[in-house]
């Protein structure tokens, strides 16, 4: 998803810059998309009681959390994050339990049904607005972390994954880090999503400092052998061949 913009909603929604064509286009395109996958998670579909889901999600955790303290990062206490594309506030979720303060947490997303949701699955001092990335409302310098998960891999249009990096970029903070997680294969049984590789995530963000890791058991893999034998999941997993995302850090020069 496109992240958002709108917890004060009225006022804030009327301070964003009307979108261009192409954007508008991919921002409809989008919600429709994602609003029939609301079917999915009706069902359970990505649910923590799954077996599958939850060995990529533990997976997922332990290596974001590894980077992380590879690179010197190992408090978000006295960060303040924005979350691109936060859903229903699962990653927000994720990072008030490795530290972050619930007041230091911002979440965007265009789907307003998902900021409801949000706002009533999290602490109500986190901050949850609807818009979309590629026209933040943010100051230059506002956040030491931006985290986009799966939201570059929606948008179809290399010119709104342009502007939403942009974006990103010129809101993050001068020694800030935007954590990546996304997947690089291709689909061909999905039209509605694209891989987003090395070379698109170099293009994205040219001249910063991107480390990468190939992360998450294929997700059909996971679901049919993690009920039957989490070891196999596992020894799968440390191979890193059947992987289908990276996770990863983005740092801008200097």
């Amino acid at each position: 998803m496109i992240g958002g913009i709108g917890e004060r909603s009225g006022q804030l929604e009327r301070q964003i810059s009307r979108p261009n064509s192409a954007s508008e286009e991919e921002e409809r395109r989008i919600k429709e998309v994602y609003a029939g996958r609301s079917v999915k998670i009706k069902r359970g579909f990505y649910s923590f009681f799954s077996p599958g889901s939850l060995f990529i999600y533990q997976e997922r955790e332990r290596r974001m959390l590894d980077l992380l303290t590879e690179y010197g990062c190992t408090s978000l206490e006295q960060k303040r994050i924005l979350e691109v594309g936060c859903g229903s506030g699962v990653w927000i979720r994720e990072l008030i339990k490795w530290g972050a303060q619930p007041e230091n947490l911002v979440g965007i997303d265009l789907l307003p049904e998902r900021i409801t949701r949000a706002r009533a699955l999290c602490p109500t001092s986190v901050a949850f607005e609807i818009g979309n990335a590629a026209r933040l409302r943010f100051p230059s310098a506002s956040f030491d972390v931006i985290l986009q998960a799966t939201v570059f891999s929606s948008i179809l249009d290399p010119e709104v994954r342009t502007n939403v990096a942009q974006e990103m970029l010129r809101t993050l903070k001068p020694g800030g880090s935007i954590l990546w997680y996304d997947f690089f294969v291709k689909r061909r049984q999905n039209l509605d999503v694209v891989g987003i590789g090395k070379k698109e995530i170099l293009r994205l963000f040219p001249k910063c400092q991107v480390v990468l890791q190939r992360v998450t058991l294929a997700p059909p893999i996971a679901r049919l052998l993690a009920p039957r034998s989490w070891l196999l999941c596992s020894f799968l997993a440390e191979m890193r061949l059947l992987d289908t995302h990276y996770v990863g850090l983005i740092r801008p020069p200097g």
